[in-house]
């Protein structure tokens, strides 16, 4: 390959490899073109599935600012660059391989983290980020309607609360002045007769 042909190469590689949300590295030996065929398919808009060369790729990879791609780049290589769902793409590499053992999925790139075959296998396991987003939604439809709930109920506890007030004001009307009731009424204090004086006791006598 002429030097600036491997540059231009190497170029699209890495812009590949930064425009990706990561990539799966695999080794293809033994499957037909026909099946390299079906495996794109399946992958779908998730992924490109290109068979680049080792030299090219570690290049690439490197000046991506991916390092520790040296073991992984050995034989038929063939990568997976994950474009859309990182989880979607995973799943659709292993159930692949489940029918076809031919592919062997060496490892892989997640936000510049290698990751090893099990590691991609794990992340096959996990849920795809539609069903995440799909239970997220749920729950938040469910506490709008516990909240929704909540609000209506206001309006009837308040009713509630005011017809056991009058129910009650309407046997006891204190409680609408406030408990105090109505003042006892003050007793009256007898006022004792005064004595006559002394000069009238006199004439008394003197008549």
């Amino acid at each position: 390959m002429a030097r600036a042909d491997k540059a231009a190469a190497v170029a699209e590689v890495v812009d590949t490899f930064n425009a990706s949300n990561g990539a799966v590295l695999t080794e293809y030996r033994g499957l037909s073109v026909a099946e390299l065929q079906t495996l794109r398919r399946s992958l779908g808009e998730n992924a490109d599935y290109a068979v680049v060369k080792n030299t090219l790729a570690l290049i690439a990879a490197r000046e991506a600012g991916i390092e520790g791609l040296d073991d992984l780049l050995t034989g038929p290589t063939a990568i997976a660059f994950i474009k859309g769902d990182v989880v979607e793409a995973a799943k659709g590499l292993r159930d692949f391989a489940k029918a076809n053992p031919a592919l062997v999925i060496k490892g892989g790139v997640l936000d510049g983290k290698l990751l090893e075959a099990s590691e991609v296998a794990k992340l096959a396991d996990l849920e795809s980020r539609e069903v995440l987003l799909a239970k997220v939604a749920g729950a938040l439809t469910a506490t709008m309607a516990q909240a929704l709930y909540a609000f209506n109920a206001l309006p009837s506890k308040t009713a509630q609360l005011a017809a056991a007030l009058e129910a009650k004001a309407a046997n006891d009307p204190s409680i609408l002045a406030g408990g105090a009731g109505a003042p006892a009424a003050a007793e009256e204090t007898p006022v004792a007769e005064e004595a006559p004086a002394a000069d009238d006791a006199t004439e008394s006598a003197d008549a």
